[in-house]
């Protein structure tokens, strides 16, 4: 991580689980953080918390991802006062339980627009700054196992409760690609790595998988693959991690 020393790193989602993990590790390999979420009370208790060193390389701005006018805000915020960003962790993420066929349009599109139009907004704005200072920055992108099979549920009379979140993540895993490609065609060295965990202790794991017996990640074991990919000399990229517990 030492070609990262002082670099402006920026993660989405960072007001708890694999986010927060992810923020707390950064911070200790030295670099400048910015955490972004709705919840800015959330990551000033986060914040509280950390050394003294640590703190004053820490920045809690509140965004939304799903609303591209709060995306351009945080950012247009991180440029002027920082400088650029050189990584981009796309963390944000949320699911709604149900059935497609009955849930509310709603929930399905606040799905859609959180888990997908967030991080086509924040990677634009990162992928920018990158090519602006022809810098070789690296996105990753927290995806799911869900985004790679559609898994069937606990029990054989239980509807499934996925919903479109399958779906969405099934749209990042392409997207990923359909980025990398592109940052190539572009000229540029910006690698893009999609992380993809299996059933992870975070809050927006619905209890019953939390207490089925089934093996379970933690959140810091997701942002150690994170770091291991910022890690890896700007010959190599990773294009995929798949995470099992």
């Amino acid at each position: 991580m030492e070609r990262w020393q002082n670099c402006v790193a920026v993660v989405t989602g960072a007001s708890s689980g694999i986010g927060a993990a992810t923020v707390k590790d950064l911070l200790k390999a030295n670099l400048i953080v910015v955490g972004l979420a709705r919840r800015l009370e959330r990551m000033e208790e986060l914040k509280a918390q950390l050394p003294a060193k640590q703190q004053k390389c820490f920045h809690a701005v509140a965004c939304d991802v799903s609303s591209q006018e709060s995306v351009d805000t945080a950012f247009d915020w991180i440029i002027k006062e920082l400088g650029g960003v050189d990584i981009l962790v796309n963390n944000a993420g949320t699911f709604k339980a149900g059935q497609i066929s009955t849930q509310n349009p709603v929930e399905i599109q606040q799905v859609l627009q959180t888990n997908v139009m967030g991080v086509v907004y924040c990677t634009q704005r990162a992928f920018k700054s990158m090519k602006e200072r022809n810098f070789d920055g690296h996105v990753v992108v927290v995806n799911s196992v869900l985004g790679h099979s559609v898994l069937k549920t606990l029990g054989s009379n239980q509807l499934p409760i996925f919903s479109i979140y399958p779906s969405s993540k099934f749209a990042v895993t392409a997207l990923t690609e359909v980025l990398r490609q592109e940052f190539k065609g572009l000229n540029t060295k910006i690698k893009i790595t999609s992380v993809s965990p299996g059933l992870t202790d975070t809050e927006i794991v619905p209890e019953q998988y939390k207490n089925s017996g089934l093996p379970i990640l933690k959140a810091e074991d997701i942002s150690s693959c994170i770091l291991f990919t910022l890690s890896t000399p700007p010959h190599m990229q990773v294009h995929e991690i798949t995470v099992a517990a």
